[in-house]
């Protein structure tokens, strides 16, 4: 299948493994071991020099952010790696366009030999296979386009029948110790959302409650669930009068499992675009409610009646110009005081 690399001791080897979820369905040949196995023999065979094996395991192709793909790009900007060899063209990626841009820009002008073994396709030589690089790309991009429609089907199909497909269930509810796509109550911080709806419906605002909490040190959600917020603000940690209210009027406290709130602009892209609550996946009583369900109604009438618009001190020139890029909606200012308790606006 290939000419005879003639200047073998000219080329530092990286081999590069990927194996998403969806390739293991494929059988035991796109396993990691197979792959390692036929790159080795092709480096034996030829007397490469092997400077690393690069492997991502349980990554998709059409995301070029995996860890050791980008170890593998260092070492080819620190001219340690000048020729890279994969099992076939889709290990490399699946999407397309960010394929093209390392076969035809990025490894050309880093002077990086490309090999795919079972595509035939080898930079270093005039080859036909060459040539239909693009259209190999596009393919493996399609296939990579279908599987995510057939995920997405499929998740969608769990939604509608109630079952729980996200990462981490509303603060209050755990998954399921036994039971896939179940949620129950988390009793350690049940008592705290019954508070806060008790507290509303009592007639203290969202903010209050808010403050109530911050002064005695509960834990937030995200701090309860250990998630990494990123970056550090002087609110960071802190509860908030939105947190509260989108608490109240969350229907998954009165055992209605409510989902799609969030749609994925692309299954190339990891940003996700707000839905509008008409198309959201509501199942009514698929778990043990929190809250009853007259309670949530009066919290929700209350929360709906403070809705007004805040007079405003100060008029900004931008106002009603500059948007969210991910959701759409229009950004605001806020006057709030900063950690030294001086007055600054966000």
């Amino acid at each position: 299948m290939y000419q005879e690399i003639s200047n073998p001791m000219d080329y530092h080897v990286a081999l590069y493994i990927r194996l998403s979820k969806e390739d293991e369905s494929e059988g035991p040949s796109q396993s990691v071991t197979n792959q390692k196995s036929l790159l080795d023999e092709f480096v034996q065979k030829h007397r490469l020099q092997l400077y690393d094996t690069y492997i991502d395991d349980g990554w998709s192709g059409t995301n070029f952010d995996r860890p050791d793909f980008q170890r593998m790009i260092g070492d080819i900007e620190a001219k340690k790696v000048n020729m890279v060899i994969t099992k076939d063209l889709s290990r490399l990626g699946r999407d397309y366009i960010m394929t093209g841009h390392y076969m035809e820009r990025y490894f050309p002008e880093h002077r990086v030999r490309y090999i795919s073994l079972l595509d035939g396709i080898d930079t270093g030589v005039e080859s036909s296979a060459n040539d239909i690089t693009p259209f190999r790309a596009i393919m493996n991009d399609m296939y990579a386009k279908d599987i995510s429609k057939k995920i997405k089907s499929v998740k969608r199909d769990k939604q509608r029948k109630g079952q729980f497909i996200g990462g981490k269930p509303v603060y209050g509810y755990k998954m399921h110790p036994t039971e896939k796509n179940k949620i129950i109550i988390d009793e350690e911080v049940a008592p705290i959302v019954r508070r806060i709806f008790a507290m509303a419906l009592d007639g203290v605002s969202c903010r209050q409650i808010a403050a109530t909490l911050n002064e005695e040190g509960v834990l937030t959600p995200a701090t309860y669930c250990g998630w990494n917020m990123g970056r550090k603000g002087p609110y960071a940690g802190l509860w908030s009068s939105e947190r509260i209210s989108n608490m109240l009027q969350n229907e998954t406290y009165i055992g209605n499992m409510v989902q799609g709130r969030q749609v994925k602009i692309s299954y190339k892209s990891k940003k996700c675009l707000h839905q509008g609550r008409n198309n959201w996946v509501v199942v009514e009583d698929t778990h043990e409610p929190l809250i009853d369900a007259e309670s949530f109604r009066k919290v929700r009438m209350l929360v709906n009646s403070r809705k007004r618009t805040r007079s405003r001190t100060y008029d900004f020139l931008l106002k009603g110009l500059i948007f969210c890029h991910e959701c759409g909606h229009p950004l605001g200012v806020l006057n709030r005081p900063n950690a030294k308790g001086e007055e600054t606006l966000y």
